[in-house]
């Protein structure tokens, strides 16, 4: 076992850093314990890795433990898992440029979460492969299937982390996987094919820089403006990065800024004056914002396994 404290510069929301993180109830790959302590596996450089974050609320320090071959890049990476790049005093020249023009709603969410970073794993096809499988379909459709291929492919997570934990597979394992699993796991067809190929290209996508990751990202078969953006979002902690071609979002943004839904077009548009930090006004939008009252029927998750 080893041992990190670290303190940040100003304090820090760690539970909404990391939150982005996890891939719906029971993941392999991110559990929160009654203690409130946050329990994350990765498949680092260095080799598999369990991560254990508490925090010391009286002293505001973070203190992290970690198991495994990847246990020491674990922790030296910790500050940039919790945001400790964000830009968030570009964030707040913007907003003090914006002054009155801004949306009133967002400088009441600035200021209650003031704590928010935007993280980054720097880990590009771990956040890939959830992303692929999340593409169209309601998250608990893709959280099954996250699960039982990480329950099934994974290898058990170093030191004393939760018994149902795992780490995420090598790209090997991911092109490996027969058709028949990933029928059972409940993903068809296309997006196999969409991993498969992408952990041909993992090696390339991990030594990408930013400025480059979406071009290459989105030169893959498959991958698309929302994936990428996805990604990006985890994997490098981009403010930016906006899921267009999400379900849900712009009926949030729309209906917390204007009281209105409406497209993607409509979504940018409004989230025009926070270019740069446009992802980070939607993660405030998560926390605090306010969605259209359900009048219809919600998107129908697809059951694969049963084609």
């Amino acid at each position: 076992m080893r041992e990190r404290r670290w303190r940040p510069d100003a304090p820090a929301d760690v539970e909404s850093a990391m939150a982005p993180h996890r891939r719906g109830g029971g993941d392999p790959a991110w559990q929160l314990t009654a203690d409130r302590a946050i329990w994350r596996t990765s498949r680092t450089p260095e080799g598999p890795g369990t991560l254990r974050v508490t925090v010391e609320p009286r002293e505001r320090t973070v203190v992290a433990h970690a198991w495994g071959p990847g246990a020491g890049w674990m922790l030296e990476t910790l500050p940039d898992l919790l945001g400790a790049h964000d830009r968030v005093g570009d964030f707040a020249r913007l907003m003090g440029a914006l002054g009155p023009e801004g949306h009133a709603l967002v400088r009441e969410l600035a200021s209650r979460h003031a704590g928010l970073r935007v993280g980054r794993t720097l880990r590009v096809f771990e956040a890939l492969v959830p992303a692929v499988l999340e593409q169209k379909v309601v998250g608990r459709e893709a959280w099954r299937a996250w699960r039982w291929l990480l329950s099934r492919y994974g290898d058990p997570a170093p030191g004393p982390a939760p018994a149902t934990m795992r780490v995420f597979p090598e790209p090997e394992v991911w092109r490996a996987i027969p058709s028949w699993d990933w029928h059972r796991a409940g993903a068809e067809a296309v997006r196999a094919r969409t991993i498969v190929n992408a952990a041909l290209h993992a090696a390339k996508l991990e030594a990408a820089g930013e400025a480059e990751a979406d071009r290459l990202l989105r030169a893959l078969p498959g991958v698309g403006v929302w994936t990428s953006a996805e990604v990006r979002q985890r994997a490098y902690g981009d403010p930016d990065a906006v899921s267009v071609g999400d379900y849900h979002l712009p009926s949030l943004v729309g209906w917390s800024l204007t009281g209105r839904k409406t497209d993607d077009a409509g979504m940018l548009e409004l989230l025009s004056p926070y270019r740069g930090h446009r992802h980070r006004i939607v993660r405030l939008l998560e926390l605090g914002g306010r969605r259209p009252p359900a009048r219809g029927p919600r998107m129908a998750a697809r059951d694969y396994r049963s084609f």
